[in-house]
């Protein structure tokens, strides 16, 4: 009984890290929320958290993979540049950009679409079959369609205000952007705060899209990395270094005020450290522990969690509010989520008896094989020397 305890509890341990993985990132759209209404640019603020970053996961990957690690050559260099201008810079500039226009909640739920989006390029890209005629290729292409209908209720249809709780009238991105327009006056931008109009809904849900689209472009190159140089954290350190590069130098072009720059002890060097050190950093090692563990399929099923924490942090933190097409399109992209898991679990359990094939099974019984070898006969000795025909006549 009690070895039945302790295996239940190890098996728990990789769902309560993939529950803390999501609070935690349920929590970078809150804080991104919040620095943007305190008036940092997003750009800085996108910069910074690769910066950070960048600082956690170099040691981390220097000692983990110092005495393994090969040589690096300028494929890989060349791989990471992109990979992190992908995954990095590109797709979190957009994420928060798109974030801004609309709400947290709003772009939370666009994130789902990132596994159909996956699917179309890597049969684009030949990385993956369509397999139409298979009921895992049929949930997949669904799902897509599902994900993309979802997409577009959450971008054009409104709907009536969903009520699942008494208001809490606090609103933290509210005051921190009336304290920022009190002490900056003068400031030209202005932060939205309210519920977004519908041209800035359908331009945020554009650009929450288009991260969507380069993140899972990222995931694709990042497969290819991974072959080409097959050390984790060093690839990830790496690209979390060319994505500091990128974004630094792009919120340079935009914004050279030292103001923006400047970090004192307030929301915003909290939302840098929360989402470089906390996020990028300690929870990418959780992640890929518990994908170690159980693989990514079951890292993906628990993304979702991540919409629902963010609508009710979003609720209750920032006064937004829940209306029935938000509700509807995201009730559509999780479903088609979990249709476009189930075809690739389904073709994974399709293919692994093949694979098992191939490999023993660890219950195979041993045998032992037994190999006769054929050598020549030795010389006979002198007194097993054949008697001539005479000789034998002679005994006789």
């Amino acid at each position: 009984m009690g070895g039945a305890g302790w295996g239940v509890m190890e098996g728990m341990k990789p769902v309560a890290g993939m529950v803390v993985v999501q609070f935690v990132f349920a929590g970078v759209n809150i804080f991104y929320k919040l620095a943007v209404s305190d008036g940092m640019d997003m750009r800085v603020l996108i910069a910074y958290r690769y910066i950070f970053a960048s600082v956690v996961l170099a040691p981390l990957a220097y000692c983990v993979e110092r005495k393994k690690r090969t040589k690096l050559t300028w494929r890989v260099i060349v791989l990471s540049f992109i990979c992190g201008l992908c995954g990095g810079s590109l797709a979190q500039n957009l994420y928060i950009s798109g974030m801004k226009l609309t709400s947290a909640t709003f772009a939370s739920a666009m994130t789902n679409l990132i596994p159909a989006i996956t699917f179309v390029l890597a049969v684009l890209f030949r990385y993956e079959g369509l397999a139409i005629r298979t009921v895992p290729g049929q949930a997949k292409v669904a799902g897509t369609l599902l994900g993309v209908g979802g997409a577009m209720l959450l971008t054009f249809y409104k709907g009536a205000q969903v009520t699942l709780w008494p208001p809490t009238h606090v609103n933290l991105a509210a005051q921190l952007a009336a304290r920022h327009h009190s002490s900056h006056p003068s400031a030209a931008a202005t932060i939205a705060t309210s519920e977004p109009s519908r041209g800035n809904r359908a331009m945020g849900s554009l650009l929450c899209t288009g991260s969507c689209f380069f993140y899972a472009l990222w995931l694709i190159l990042q497969a290819r990395l991974s072959r080409e140089y097959p050390f984790h954290y060093s690839t990830t350190a790496l690209m979390c270094l060319m994505s500091a590069l990128q974004s630094a130098l792009f919120a340079l072009c935009f914004d050279r005020d030292p103001a923006q720059w400047r970090l004192t002890f307030d929301v915003r060097l909290l939302a840098v450290v929360y989402t470089g050190v906390l996020a990028s950093g300690v929870m990418l090692v959780v992640l890929s522990w518990c994908v170690k563990r159980r693989g990514p399929l079951f890292a993906s099923v628990f993304n979702p969690m991540m919409l629902v924490i963010v609508a009710v942090l979003s609720s209750l933190l920032l006064g937004e509010e829940l209306h029935l097409g938000s509700v509807l399109g995201a009730v559509l992209i999780v479903v088609g989520l979990y249709a476009v898991l189930w075809g690739k679990g389904r073709e994974a359990a399709a293919a692994s008896p093949e694979h098992g094939k191939a490999a023993a099974p660890a219950h195979e019984v041993p045998h032992i094989d037994i190999v006769v070898h054929r050598h020549p006969p030795p010389p006979p000795s002198p007194q097993q020397q054949p008697q001539s025909p005479g000789a034998a006549s002679a005994a006789r």
